[in-house]
């Protein structure tokens, strides 16, 4: 594993403000921003800045194309039962799942990993999928509660409009339109 880029090593304001920087000179001007590092006394070269402006620049094109494109989604295709997040949140926690299956292949092929490490590792994992669960909870607690309010608004419109006359064939049209609800 290769030792932590001197970027990385950076107190976090001051990385903040070189990405701040390297974002508002459109991930130009490699050299200044290395005078301005070392005069802050840091010393980190200009190949190394445009590495790490390089990294950023591609995950600020990612989250704007991600961003982009669940606007276009959601415009094209509404989600009001959140079929979208519930993905989301399964694809994650396989995700983490994945994760800890190779960290415990690295452990039985013998490659050492230290304990202090792991447990950090596992920690963070474990921290990651309980706020994973909390979502998926919160999630289908409130679907139940959407579809709950949903039936007795069709039960008591159902029961005005058999006062009112409705015909069977309005009532069956508004079941079908408050179904499309969740």
């Amino acid at each position: 594993m290769p030792p932590p880029s001197k970027i990385d090593q950076l107190p976090e304001d001051v990385r903040a403000e070189l990405e701040q920087r390297l974002i508002s000179n459109g991930f130009s001007g490699y050299v200044a921003l290395s005078e301005w590092l070392a005069d802050a006394g840091y010393s980190i070269g200009k190949s190394a800045l445009g590495v790490h402006g390089q990294k950023l620049e591609r995950r600020l094109a990612a989250v704007r194309a991600s961003t982009e494109a669940a606007r276009l989604i959601t415009q094209a295709a509404p989600d009001d039962a959140d079929d979208r997040s519930n993905a989301i949140i399964s694809l994650v926690q396989t995700e983490i799942f994945d994760a800890i299956l190779a960290l415990q292949e690295v452990a039985e092929d013998g490659e050492t990993l230290d304990p202090a490490a792991r447990i950090t590792l596992l920690g963070k994992a474990a921290k990651n999928i309980a706020t994973l669960s909390r979502a998926s909870v919160n999630r289908n607690k409130w679907a139940v509660e959407v579809r709950s309010k949903v039936e007795a608004a069709a039960a008591d419109v159902r029961k005005l409009a058999a006062g009112a006359g409705v015909s069977e064939e309005t009532l069956a049209a508004i079941d079908a339109r408050l179904q499309g609800v969740v």
